[in-house]
């Protein structure tokens, strides 16, 4: 029903808790040596056009790109902005949504982007590891020609990958963690080994040999370029997003180690370019990768193994981060309650059932429709530049709300806000050749939370809460009516409302109006989960009665929520303390019962066709009730499936057309 907030503490600093971090933050942005470079060399027209001051040119692009964007903006900036330690768009919006209505727009549409880059990581960062087996003659001449094997290889792995999400991040963090360790002290040595060999490449620390390339004759795609160097920055927001899994601190720890061996992979990659771009049997190499043919061919079927290891690693990065993006929506009312189940002991480590099918499918669906990894990488990163300039936005409120003086504020602002709208501009060229996947993929995650904010919206309109000591007169009549049978011994119902002194005006409806509900003792049941793991209590209010009680369950967010068990041991107390009176059932297969049978109600919400909505709110209101019943079953949600449940429609208790006058004919 509500999640209630508390301040947990943060994960602790520890070497346990970094090579957790290594496993399930950094593998988007770890993997991006396997296809930047790839990127930058075929978008200049392939090896033959590559001169040495271009290499340096873009490998400071790179290097002041993943510094500004990465290591300022989202590690020393962003990840101040924490929610209760979690991190991401949708957190950081929690923080500072007071301050303008309209920051409601960018926190769905950065959200929605983050969303749909989750479905397209794992395709361009498995197949373009699967891939580096072309590099190895004996496995060129297995594969065969065509993409087939690769594919069927690629989407094998994928699916591995999504299967084992149940076991939880902290799971495959354990076992992910070495792996990237192995995975970053191989990149870096690697690219230390090439450095070596060509110290030059050192000059691309100049910001200068960056921004003169943006301009020179030399850079053939101009300032389009930008739209593969920003593939070393994609994972910067997956970063911030999982944060709540491994804790900020762990972070700060790790990512030094991180950056460095990324940029020594790069300047590695661009030291071998350079003694490369003359040598003519390495120009004819279709889908020329320099990640692996900078390597010995003996050491090649070992890093395509590691790659693909640190590939699935990558897609865990932005799994994870996607299970933490819908509970803060969910949270926030952008998206329907959802299933979460939490396999460790850390609320932030979750794993939600629907969301893994849902981007398992769309994720086979990308890579079967693009087919190889230079394909994807047109599509790759255009989504993540919308999330990022959001960010952004939503970052300079929070530094605002944090009287931050308003010259470094707004520098902030200006700065990236340029910065990202560059990239955006330089990725925007991507749309035709595959990007409209990744920009339709973000429409219509953004069109499903824009359609639950604006239902939300008007069914709030018409929802009002009464003193429930206006009706205890009410409730005691109809419990004594005769005239009416009874409809349960127990009428319970359960409800998101936590103010202990008033009920929705829905229920009442419901119990006076719809149909006289008779029964002997009424229950108004709110579940709130707390951030601790093993919480379980309850409170209640009793209005000074012994027939109509406000129960709110506290509920650990790794306790099942089986209401009716809690449910009867509250009346078994209550009755032992003499609150409520014995409910002897004269037919029953048990020798005694002194608890009497149930009947659990939901409340559903119904257009009426009296209802005075707008074309435009009516379709909002079928839209979001259609999605309802695609998300699983509330019955589930609270174990009730077993037991005597009615779900009831009620209407939206809008305003009311005016009805047509009939006219009586004799």
């Amino acid at each position: 029903m509500e999640t209630q907030k508390e301040k947990h503490p943060q994960i602790p600093l520890s070497m346990a808790a970094i090579f957790v971090a290594l496993g399930v933050v950094y593998g988007d942005i770890g993997t991006s040596p396997l296809y930047v470079m790839k990127a930058i060399v075929a978008g200049n027209g392939g090896l033959a056009s590559l001169s040495d001051s271009f290499i340096i040119g873009a490998l400071s692009l790179v290097i002041w790109t993943v510094t500004l964007l990465t290591t300022i903006k989202y590690v020393m900036v962003a990840m101040q902005a924490d929610n209760h330690g979690e991190g991401g768009i949708f957190s950081l919006y929690a923080l500072v949504h007071r301050r303008a209505k309209w920051l409601i727009i960018p926190a769905m549409i950065g959200g929605a982007a983050l969303l749909a880059d989750g479905i397209l990581t794992p395709a361009v960062t498995v197949t373009s590891a699967v891939e580096g087996l072309r590099s190895i003659p004996v496995f060129d001449g297995l594969l065969g020609e065509g993409q087939g094997a690769i594919l069927a290889i690629t989407l094998t792995i994928i699916s591995a990958l999504f299967i084992i999400q149940r076991l939880g991040t902290k799971a495959i963090g354990k076992a992910f963690g070495p792996i990237m360790a192995l995975w970053f002290s191989f990149i870096g040595l690697l690219g230390l080994w090439q450095v070596f060999s060509n110290p030059i490449v050192l000059l691309a620390f100049n910001p200068m040999r960056g921004i003169n390339l943006l301009f020179s004759e030399q850079n053939n795609a101009g300032f389009m370029i930008l739209g593969s160097v920003f593939l070393a920055t994609t994972g910067a927001e997956a970063l911030y997003s999982d944060m709540g899994h491994v804790g900020r601190k762990n972070i700060y720890g790790s990512w030094p180690f991180v950056k460095i061996t990324l940029l020594l992979n790069y300047l590695g990659q661009g030291a071998w370019l350079m003694h490369a771009n003359s040598n003519a049997a390495l120009l004819h190499i279709e889908d020329f990768n320099p990640f692996f043919e900078m390597m010995p061919s003996w050491l090649r079927l070992f890093a395509v193994l590691l790659s693909t290891m640190a590939a699935i690693i990558a897609s865990q990065a932005l799994i994870t981060g996607s299970y933490t993006l819908v509970s803060e929506a969910i949270s926030l009312n952008l998206l329907p309650h959802l299933k979460i189940q939490y396999p460790s002991q850390t609320k932030g480590q979750m794993y939600i059932p629907l969301v893994n099918n849902i981007l398992w499918l769309a994720c086979l669906g990308v890579v079967l429709y693009f087919r190889t990894s230079s394909r994807m990488e047109a599509a790759y990163g255009l989504a993540i530049t919308v999330t990022m300039l959001m960010t952004t936005i939503l970052l300079f409120e929070f530094l605002r709300m944090k009287n931050v003086r308003f010259a470094l504020s707004l520098f902030m602002f200006v700065f990236f806000g340029t910065l990202e709208t560059t990239f955006f501009v330089s990725s925007a060229t991507k749309f035709s050749h595959g990007g409209y996947v990744a920009a339709l993929l973000a429409f219509l995650l953004f069109i499903v939370m824009f359609v639950w904010y604006k239902g939300n919206k008007i069914e709030n309109w018409q929802r009002f809460e009464y003193p429930m000591s206006d009706f205890i007169n009410q409730f005691r009549k109809l419990k004594e009516d005769d005239s009416l049978p009874v409809f349960a011994n127990n009428l319970v119902f359960l409800t998101s409302n936590q103010n202990p002194g008033s009920v929705d005006r829905d229920i009442l409806y419901s119990i006076l109006d719809k149909r006289p509900k008779r029964a002997d003792v009424y229950w108004f049941i709110n579940v709130a989960v707390t951030d601790q793991p093993y919480t379980q209590e309850y409170k209640v209010v009793d209005y000074g009665t012994d027939f109509c009680f406000k129960v709110q369950l506290r509920l650990g967010f790794k306790i099942e929520q089986r209401i009716n068990i809690y449910l009867r041991q509250i009346i078994q107390e209550m009755m032992e303390e003499g609150r409520i009176k014995p409910q002897r059932q004269a037919y029953t297969i048990y020798q005694e019962k002194e608890i009497g049978d149930f009947c659990f109600v939901l409340i559903r919400k119904a257009i009426s066709p009296e209802s005075n909505l707008t074309i435009f709110e009516r379709l909002i209101m079928s839209t979001k009730y259609n999605i309802k019943t695609l998300t699983g079953s509330p019955a589930k949600w609270f174990g009730l499936e077993n037991t005597n449940l009615i779900i009831e429609q009620v209407p939206l208790f809008l305003k009311v057309r005016k009805a047509n006058h009939l006219t009586r004919v004799d």
